[in-house]
């Protein structure tokens, strides 16, 4: 992940998600081709100043790693992790060079962020491991949502919107595709049509997902929008 950022010493990373295969197969596309339930763990890798890995598996925590070079060995330090609970940090991420291209509700929500009482701060790395891994320890919100240049959006399901989606579930926040296929949905209920299929994301605190939720209803009509809350 974020491979065009790698000459000029960005972060970068490395998305993995685990499927169970099927008792009867051998092992094909047929075992990945489904969508995040049969997800049995998904995690990430970040090479940054340190290498940590954050890792979870089905039903269960959100847990960090840090590469300890002296010993050669990932130690355990990030345990139970979580997107704080009253929305973090107030931090908006995505690239606002596609925004002519955004659905009305996008833009809207982002001049909401832009222009609150206290406006959010813009970060923007363009490495998914990177924006998603402030995200989850700072809180705030990551979006690269469908539009008119990329109406399935542009990240790939299988291997970024599903393991990333799973991991902030589990760490408390809502990672949905935003509007999609006619409906919002959660990522997790997806199923990839290819291996390189693409999906929209809008991933984050509850806090700030409600906020792009609100204006799909305001700016657009769209009924049955989920009510997602803080805790």
């Amino acid at each position: 992940d974020g491979s065009s950022n790698i000459d000029c010493n960005v972060s970068v990373g490395t998305i993995f998600s685990v499927f169970e295969k099927e008792p009867w197969s051998e092992g094909d596309e047929s075992d990945i081709l489904r969508n995040g339930a049969a997800c049995v763990c998904a995690g990430y890798c970040v090479y940054s100043s340190a290498v940590e890995l954050v890792i979870t598996f089905l039903g269960g925590a959100v847990h960090g790693f840090c590469l300890d070079p002296s010993i050669g060995e990932f130690v355990h330090t990030r345990p139970n992790m979580k997107i704080p609970s009253d929305g973090g940090k107030k931090i908006y991420s995505v690239n606002e060079g596609n925004s002519m291209y955004w659905d009305q509700a996008i833009k809207s929500s982002v001049h909401y962020f832009k222009n609150a009482i206290k406006p959010y701060s813009a970060r923007y790395v363009g490495s998914m491991v990177a924006d998603i891994h402030r995200t989850l320890l700072y809180g705030g919100i990551f979006m690269y949502p469908a539009d008119g240049k990329s109406p399935s959006g542009k990240l790939r399901c299988l291997y970024e919107g599903i393991p990333m989606a799973m991991i902030i579930e589990q760490a408390g926040g809502v990672a949905s595709t935003g509007y999609f296929q006619s409906k919002i949905q959660r990522i997790l209920d997806l199923v990839p049509t290819s291996i390189h299929c693409r999906c929209p994301i809008v991933m984050g605190s509850k806090r700030d997902v409600q906020v792009v939720y609100d204006m799909y209803r305001k700016e657009m009509g769209i009924a049955n929008v989920p009510m997602i809350g803080a805790e």
